[in-house]
């Protein structure tokens, strides 16, 4: 009889891998690589970072407390490992802001790559929560230049972090179902599923389609994460199971008078955390929200 282990004192050879795996294994590695460190728990999908046609590139005296920094008040995201050079000096470091990457090393006065003395042009970086960021900002050793303020271009503030960087904190636009930053008047603002047992939802298309759910900003609302929309939801404790559509309008209160003069029903408008909305019902009976930011 053969025995079935002399296969394994033959001579190793090697065999090319399949072109299409190999492909798709460099593509899973390039993805984790460039993308570590990511929080695969944030409500919204990040949009995938990117070199652009300006990238920032910064000298600072720490680059590993200024990486933590920006990871703890912008909420970026490490690329990679750093570049270490002989002496322990990052002489290459990546993260990723958003959709946008930015680079820093440690200062190396020999080639010229030296923090400015009060610290250069300022960045513009958007934030989720321009106050949290800079209460975070403060606590971390960041000089805070007032408070936040809206004078009618969104609600920014400014500061100088540990490192001698200026920065100008920006409130990012709330994202539409539409993937614009503001949807316009008629435009989708956002889809939800409304059913009374949110917890018994969840499990089901957790189950079946593989979503994942994380908390939204009212009662028992939660966000789905893996619908392929970036804003949809799920509202759990109402009356009725089905599904709405939000629209955006200019004027909430002329928008509910049309509705009624066209033969719809409307509630009277009520203030949510994300703006003004009103429970409508159109001609035939198809329940909708009309939204005013």
């Amino acid at each position: 009889m053969t025995d079935p282990f002399d296969a394994l004192r033959e001579p190793i050879e090697a065999v090319a891998p399949d072109p299409r795996f190999a492909g798709e294994l460099l593509a899973a590695l390039r993805d984790a690589v460039l993308n570590e460190g990511a929080d695969m728990t944030t409500t919204e999908t990040p949009a995938r970072a990117d070199y652009h046609s300006l990238s920032p590139y910064l000298a600072v005296s720490d680059a590993r407390r200024a990486i933590e920094f920006y990871v703890a008040v912008f909420g970026a995201t490490r690329r990679a490992e750093p570049i270490v050079m002989p002496d322990g000096k990052v002489g290459h470091a990546e993260v990723a802001i958003g959709d946008s990457v930015l680079m820093l090393a440690e200062e190396f006065p020999e080639i010229g790559h030296v923090a400015a003395p009060s610290g250069g042009a300022a960045i513009q970086v958007e934030v989720s929560d321009v106050d949290n960021a800079m209460a975070r900002a403060g606590e971390l050793g960041a000089t805070l230049h007032g408070e936040a303020r809206d004078e009618g271009h969104g609600k920014q503030g400014n500061i100088t972090d540990p490192f001698g960087q200026r920065w100008m904190l920006k409130q990012a636009a709330r994202r539409s179902s539409a993937g614009v930053a503001s949807p316009r008047h008629g435009e989708a603002g956002y889809f939800t599923f409304t059913m009374p047992d949110d917890e018994a939802a969840k499990a089901f298309y957790g189950s079946v389609l593989g979503w994942q759910f994380s908390r939204g900003g009212v009662d028992r609302a939660w966000r789905i994460e893996g619908s392929g929309l970036p804003d949809a939801g799920l509202w759990g404790g109402q009356p009725y199971a089905g599904w709405k559509m939000m629209y955006a309008v200019d004027d909430l209160d002329a928008a509910v008078t049309r509705v009624r003069a066209a033969g719809g029903q409307a509630q009277e408008p009520r203030r949510e955390p994300y703006g003004v909305t009103a429970d409508c019902v159109d001609d035939q009976g198809i329940e909708f929200w009309l939204w005013q930011a």
